[in-house]
C-alpha cells in the first residue's frame, strides 16, 4: 500500500545525493573506493575490470555503513519520541520548528555555521582498503552529518519518531539510507559516464538546494498542522495506481 512517508523517504535521499555537498565528493569518493587515481578515471578507453569491480563492492560496503548509522538513529528516535509520549504535541511543534529552520538555512533566509561541515576523506593509498574498512568509511561518512544530509535527515528522523511501531521508524530510516546509496552504486557501475553527467549537472546544485529548502519547509507546515496522513489520502484518491505501490 502506498504510504507517503516511506516514498518521501526515498526520494529526500535521492534529492540530497545531487546536493552541493555530497554530488562534487562523489568523484573523488569513486576514486578512493577504487584504489586509483582521478586520471585513471578521466582517462580514455575503459576501466581495468578489476578497478571498476572493486570500486562497486567498495560503493557497496560503503553504503551498508551509512545505512547501519541511520537505522540505528530510527530506533533512537522512535525510542526518545516513546519516553515522552505524553508531550507528543510539543514535541512535533518542536521538531517543526528545527525543519523550517534549516529549511531557511537553505533557501540562503538564514545562515548556520555548523550546517556548513562538509565530510572528507583522506587522500592517500587504498589500493589495500578492505571490504571491512569501506564500511567504516562508510560509518564516518552518516557520522560526519554533512549540511544536505543533516537537513533531511533530520526530518525524516522526525517523522520516524512520531511512526505506531519501531519497526515502522527504523524502516523510515533504511528507506531514507537506500535512496541516499543507491546512486552510489550506480555511480560505481558506470564511473566515466557519470564523471561526465557530475561535470554537466554542477550548474544545477544552487536549484537544488533551494528546492530541499521549499520541501522542507512544506514538510514542516504538514508536521505541524498534523496533516502528513491526509496528503497520502489524497494522493491514493486523486492516483488510484499508487494502491497497488
Amino acid at each position: 500500500m502506498f504510504d507517503v512517508s516511506i516514498w518521501g523517504a526515498f526520494v529526500g535521499g535521492l534529492v540530497v545525493f545531487f546536493s552541493p555537498c555530497i554530488l562534487p565528493i562523489v568523484p573523488f569518493y569513486l576514486s578512493y573506493m577504487a584504489g586509483t587515481g582521478m586520471a585513471t578515471l578521466n582517462a580514455d578507453g575503459d576501466l581495468p575490470a578489476n578497478v571498476q569491480r572493486k570500486a562497486v563492492i567498495s560503493s557497496v560496503m560503503f553504503s551498508a555503513g551509512i545505512i547501519t548509522v541511520f537505522v540505528l538513529l530510527g530506533a533512537a528516535a522512535f525510542s526518545v519520541s516513546q519516553s515522552f509520549k505524553m508531550y507528543q504535541d510539543e514535541f512535533r511543534y518542536a521538531s517543526a520548528a528545527i525543519i523550517a529552520v534549516i529549511g531557511l538555512h537553505f533557501l540562503g533566509v538564514i545562515k548556520i555555521g555548523f550546517l556548513n561541515r562538509q565530510f572528507q576523506v583522506n587522500a592517500g593509498d587504498t589500493n589495500n582498503m578492505s571490504l571491512v574498512g569501506s564500511y567504516v568509511v562508510g560509518l564516518a561518512f552518516a557520522a560526519g552529518w554533512t549540511p544536505c544530509v543533516g537537513g533531511v535527515l533530520t526530518a525524516v528522523i522526525m517523522t520516524a519518531s512520531f511512526e505506531d511501531t519501531a519497526m515502522k521508524g527504523v524502516g523510515l530510516l533504511f528507506v531514507f539510507g537506500v535512496g541516499l546509496t543507491l546512486p552510489f552504486v550506480v555511480a560505481a557501475f558506470f564511473i566515466k559516464p557519470f564523471l561526465k553527467f557530475a561535470a554537466r549537472f554542477r550548474r544545477h546544485m544552487g536549484l537544488v538546494e533551494k528546492l530541499m529548502g521549499l520541501l522542507m519547509l512544506i514538510f514542516a507546515l504538514l508536521l505541524i498542522t498534523n496533516r502528513i496522513n491526509e496528503i497520502a489520502n489524497w494522493m491514493i484518491e486523486t492516483f488510484p495506481a499508487f494502491t497497488s505501490l
